[in-house]
């Protein structure tokens, strides 16, 4: 069913004012009888009760019964404002849920039975935005009933600190359901893009016999065929590279891990691991704020990525940079990907410059301003432009646009960069 309900929750994950609540099993509708004036009446009196959310000025006069009404409950605990009536899961006369695992437990469990997935995790998120739900989520209770998602990974992994070693366990169960989510979503086809712009930008004019690209070859000769003989003269061989014999290419993942960062966190880690597990491929994972980490030993598990990484404080991309730039051996075989917002805490020119220097020895590099599915977030407008200017454009990357972007600059060819007025 579709109800409208006062609140900032719609089926598409957006916020807005007053906005519509797909509900699952509710009545709707067509389900309830509409015949006659009365039943319509009733029905949109059930609506706008719904809308309003009760108290003595809903002017409805409507009474909400069984599942309606425990529907209007969960909303309330949430969204609701000055009940005169206690809430069902805190016993207090204000809305919010209260400091009780259990009943966040309880609560995250009937909103997951009257919602589909996607409101229950917007629901989680302002649950956690309004409320002030962090502590919660040190409870084991609370974790083994939430819906997993990028965004509590990014939320339970700014606790990590502060997280008591009874609910690591849980914690880290969590965050490898949903990294293992990623994995199957996003593997197979960044490992079969990135073969083939492997094998493209290895490819060599003089193959030994083995190495010949066939299809290339004959394609590249069709102006050589001979009818009588009904067969292609090549005079022009086109070849693979034997990228499977050693490294030929070193990707350098750079990614800022400051709060607003978390999703894309969360995403370039699964990313790591699915391009540490290419031969053709050497990978290097960095994270940094006003410190800088290499987690490269760790590539191999997202979780121990993951876990590694220290969400907030500030952000000092200049040092982050300087050091990627010291592990660099061969630069016209090296993408370095950075991955941050720009708000720049250390020295801008110099980052500049950094990045110049790199770009003049033969590194490509990609410059991405979030990597995630939310679009282009708040971002340094004039450290974008000046990146731009040196020919490394800043943007939003979806994770399913990814493997296109690392094979275009594999291939030292143009970014697919994304319309940045459809990301805002």
């Amino acid at each position: 069913m579709t109800s409208t309900t006062t609140g900032t929750v719609t089926t598409d994950g957006t916020r807005d004012g007053t906005t519509d609540v797909t509900t699952r099993d509710a009545p709707t509708a067509t389900d309830t009888p509409t015949v006659g004036t009365a039943g319509t009446e009733a029905e949109r009196l059930r609506r706008w009760r719904l809308v309003l959310g009760g108290g003595g000025a809903d002017g409805t006069g409507c009474e909400l019964r069984g599942r309606d009404a425990a529907m209007d409950g969960a909303l309330a605990s949430l969204y609701g404002r000055g009940q005169s009536d206690k809430d069902e899961y805190t016993g207090r006369r204000s809305g919010g849920l209260g400091a009780s695992a259990p009943s966040v437990a309880r609560w995250l469990g009937d909103i997951r039975t009257y919602f589909p997935s996607s409101v229950v995790q917007v629901m989680q998120r302002d649950a956690i935005d309004r409320l002030g739900l962090n502590n919660l989520l040190l409870e084991p209770e609370m974790l083994e009933a939430v819906e997993a998602d990028v965004h509590l990974v990014g939320t339970l992994l700014s606790l990590n600190r502060v997280m008591p070693e009874t609910t690591k366990e849980t914690a880290r169960a969590v965050v490898r359901k949903v990294v293992e989510q990623l994995e199957k979503r996003l593997a197979t086809r960044t490992r079969a893009v990135l073969t083939g712009a492997l094998d493209r930008s290895a490819r060599i004019n003089r193959p030994r016999h083995r190495d010949i690209d066939w299809d290339r070859t004959i394609r590249a000769n069709l102006k050589n065929y001979l009818p009588e003989h009904r067969t292609v003269v090549p005079e022009r061989l086109i070849g693979y590279g034997r990228a499977a014999q050693s490294v030929k290419k070193e990707v350098v993942l750079c990614i800022d891990q400051s709060g607003s960062m978390a999703a894309s966190v969360v995403y370039a880690s699964v990313f790591g691991a699915v391009l540490a597990s290419m031969r053709a491929i050497d990978t290097r994972l960095v994270v940094f704020d006003t410190s800088v980490v290499d987690l490269t030993d760790q590539i191999d598990d997202p979780v121990d990525v993951l876990f590694g990484t220290q969400l907030g404080g500030g952000t000092d991309i200049n040092r982050a940079l300087a050091y990627c730039q010291s592990r660099i051996t061969r630069p016209a075989e090296t993408v370095v990907v950075l991955i941050s917002d720009l708000y720049e805490g250390g020295i801008r020119d110099e980052m500049l410059k950094r990045v110049a220097t790199m770009k003049a020895a033969g590194v490509q590099f990609v410059t991405l301003l979030a990597l995630s599915d939310e679009g282009a977030p708040a971002y340094d407008r004039e450290h974008a432009a000046a990146l731009a200017a040196l020919g490394a454009p800043a943007f939003a990357c979806t994770p399913d646009l990814f493997p296109d972007v690392m094979a275009a600059a594999i291939e030292k060819r143009p970014l697919p960069i994304p319309d940045m007025a459809e990301q805002r």
